[in-house]
């Protein structure tokens, strides 16, 4: 309590509760997401390689659409920028060149660390599928930050579109994706070249940041809140039973189509109503938060942001790699996810993962503040850890 009591006593009045409230839900559902929805098989040499639940449990995809908050996070980082765009004391580069070394140090610092892991386990005998399958786990969320990364420079841009088209900025880049989805699995879609949906990146995700840009100038209120909801609503419904779209937000192994990579309409369509719901519960949400025991928790999850993201796969992997060694099949660790018991086993280490994470990030935090300390060396080597654990990552080394 004493905590939560310095950590209130701290909090400037002035402090948006609710919109970090809808941080903090957004980053935590990225790690209960992953630990939920992905799992591991074993050889016959003890490595693991990855699985998924929802191979076997198709009715599990309602769960990716609460897990899969990617929505609420683009638009609550669109909202964000706004106010410290507002706030930049120099020019345009030199706020851009703040932000993206605030996304860039701690992927440096993880992708860096694991080429060290990479090597070591290597050397005392760890399978080269477990280490390729942790390598993969580690980089699959990273893509993420690159995406940020692009739509936040957009800022000015998302900025000036919010001043003259208001609550519509967004439409052009749902048309887009419209357009994109009709092309691609449309009565020519044969025809096509399967390239085209790299078209969907980025007004995929620049959708729900613009959004939250539009927000952040006040050109979104309750009355464009419960028209993204319902509408999204109604988009999202008619997208499944109609036009048949996967009804997972995330890939599954075997399916000939994914709807994340890059986002379909329907991520378009789940964005909207999750974007309608936050800003229209972001008041209600604020005031709850005025309780410090449920405020300190929220500080500390926004504190961690790049952290739980950049690391939340390590602590998984803490668990089953040396399970994998030790004991071989785990239920709910290292055994394939095709049951309702590994379903009730995975709930149960939940908590076991969330520890470690924490461990974890007591000494990963220090990633995330600038390297006043590192030498020039110490940055390029850690770049050079960094490209190689990338290229091994990727199957180029």
């Amino acid at each position: 309590m004493r905590l939560a009591e310095r950590i209130e006593r701290r909090t400037p009045a002035h402090r948006d509760r609710g919109v970090d409230g809808l941080r903090a839900l957004a980053l935590l559902a990225v790690p209960t997401g992953h630990w939920m929805l992905g799992g591991f098989t074993l050889d016959g040499e003890r490595a693991i390689h990855n699985a998924s639940p929802l191979s076997t449990f198709g009715g599990l995809a309602p769960a990716s659409w609460v897990l899969q908050m990617l929505g609420v996070f683009f638009l609550v980082g669109g909202y964000a920028s706004v106010l410290s765009y507002r706030r930049r004391a120099a020019g345009t580069g030199e706020w851009l060149r703040g932000r993206i070394a605030r996304l860039g140090r701690p992927v440096l610092g993880v992708t860096a660390v694991w080429a060290v892991l990479i090597a070591v386990g290597t050397a005392v005998g760890v399978p080269g599928d477990t280490l390729r399958t942790g390598a993969t786990l580690v980089i699959q969320p990273l893509w993420f930050v690159g995406v940020y990364t692009v739509v936040t420079a957009l800022t000015p841009c998302c900025v000036r579109a919010a001043r003259v088209m208001g609550p519509w900025a967004a439409a052009p880049l749902l048309g887009s994706v419209a357009v994109v989805d009709l092309v691609r699995y449309g009565p020519y879609a044969e025809a096509m070249p399967s390239w085209l949906s790299v078209l969907n990146l980025l007004p995929g995700w620049l959708f729900a940041y613009q959004l939250g840009v539009s927000w952040g100038e006040r050109r979104i209120g309750r009355r464009e809140a419960w028209v993204l909801f319902v509408g999204g609503a109604v988009l999202f419904a008619a997208l499944l039973v109609v036009f048949h779209y996967p009804a997972s937000m995330v890939g599954v192994p075997g399916e000939a189509r994914t709807n994340s990579h890059p986002p379909s309409l329907l991520v378009l369509a789940l964005a909207a109503v999750q974007s309608g719901a936050a800003i229209l519960l972001r008041d209600r949400l604020g005031a709850l938060l005025r309780r410090p025991a449920l405020w300190a928790p929220v500080v500390v999850v926004n504190l961690s942001a790049m952290t739980i993201l950049c690391w939340h796969q390590t602590a998984m992997l803490a668990a089953a790699v040396p399970a994998s060694l030790t004991a071989g099949a785990v239920p709910g660790l290292t055994t394939a996810p095709e049951t309702v018991g590994w379903i009730l086993a995975r709930l149960a280490w939940l908590p076991l993962f969330a520890a470690l994470l924490a461990l974890i990030a007591r000494y990963a935090c220090g990633f995330e503040s600038p390297w006043k300390k590192a030498t020039k060396a110490r940055r390029a080597a850690a770049g050079l850890l960094a490209a190689g654990f990338t290229a091994f990552a990727l199957g180029l080394a």
